[in-house]
């Protein structure tokens, strides 16, 4: 908007015209220093382990790492990531008031077909000098990732992307899930669903189960992906998760469905499939929910890069 070579306007009057000062226009902004970037990944590790650390428990555990490091540090780096623990908030806790907040749907309900439910959720991605954000867009019943998108921001902007391109490649649900972040409750997003007749489904408070089977899908993806790379930047991130995804969705076998795929229960087209469906297990309700963790065998060939942080002082 400033052209620093117009010869009729100075930088000066062209910021005052557009009503911001000069020091917002040469401002550049800085990355995450070397020790916050340390500390945001071994709370990233941790978190998929224990999901219930605030920033307390995540202190005490950094500082037994041998970091030296407070809790309203940790607290804003969490905050940052868009990390919090997944216990019950105090009732004075007020959700954004301008914001619809819409029932949850799926109590009770048996999940029997792709495409029934989908559900949406935001993590946290580091890369050098800095982390992005990553929303994915899945289908409860398969646990295919329908589409994904990463973005520096937290804006709802790549969020209505992930909908929009998995609407226009794979159809409509009949139910959309999300929990009750701004991202999910804003006019914006939810205008999407309402205009394609969907359905909007939103999480309790402090019911981290309901969105389960995107949360094993994080966790799936840092410690098959991210943290086995140190991701240089935006596009090597958006590269090598491209390619996890697709692995992911098209060879990764899943013990919930006798090894068949995520591609293959969409489709319904496979022996596994057809095995699994004659085991009598084929609903899913939020009370049947598979809590294995175990990992596949079989891997995508990454060049993996050996991550070294020499722990500093704050």
């Amino acid at each position: 908007m400033i052209s620093p070579v117009n010869d009729n306007l100075s930088i000066s009057r062209q910021c005052a015209l557009l009503s911001i000062s000069r020091s917002n226009y040469y401002y550049s902004p800085k990355g995450e220093s070397d020790f916050d970037l340390a500390l945001m990944q071994e709370i990233d590790k941790q978190i998929m382990d224990t999901p219930f650390y605030g920033s307390r428990q995540m202190m005490r555990h950094l500082l037994r790492l041998g970091y030296k490091v407070g809790r309203r540090h940790v607290r804003t780096l969490m905050r940052k990531m868009g990390i919090e623990a997944i216990y019950q908030k105090p009732k004075t806790t007020k959700p954004e008031q301008k914001h619809k907040k819409y029932p949850y749907l799926l109590k009770g309900l048996e999940i029997t077909k792709p495409n029934q439910v989908w559900c949406a959720d935001i993590t946290y991605i580091r890369i050098k000098r800095g982390f992005m954000y990553m929303v994915a867009v899945m289908d409860w019943y398969s646990k295919k990732v329908l589409s994904w998108r990463l973005s520096n921001t937290m804006n709802v902007d790549f969020c209505i992307d992930a909908v929009e391109e998995a609407i226009q490649n794979f159809g409509k649900p009949e139910i959309f899930n999300t929990d009750q972040g701004s991202q999910f409750t804003s006019e914006k997003f939810t205008s999407v669903l309402k205009d394609n007749d969907i359905r909007i489904s939103m999480d309790g408070k402090g019911r981290w189960m309901d969105n389960v089977f995107i949360e094993r899908l994080w966790r799936s993806l840092k410690y098959e992906c991210v943290f086995l790379n140190a991701f240089e930047s935006g596009i090597q991130a958006r590269r090598d998760i491209g390619r996890w995804i697709n692995f992911y969705n098209s060879e990764r076998p899943h013990s919930t469905f006798h090894g068949a795929t995520p591609d293959e229960i969409y489709g319904q087209n496979s022996l596994q499939f057809n095995r699994w469906k004659n085991s009598g297990k084929k609903n899913i309700t939020e009370n049947n929910v598979d809590i294995d963790n175990k990992k596949c065998d079989v891997l995508p060939q990454y060049e993996h890069a050996h991550i070294e942080v020499t722990k500093k002082v704050a």
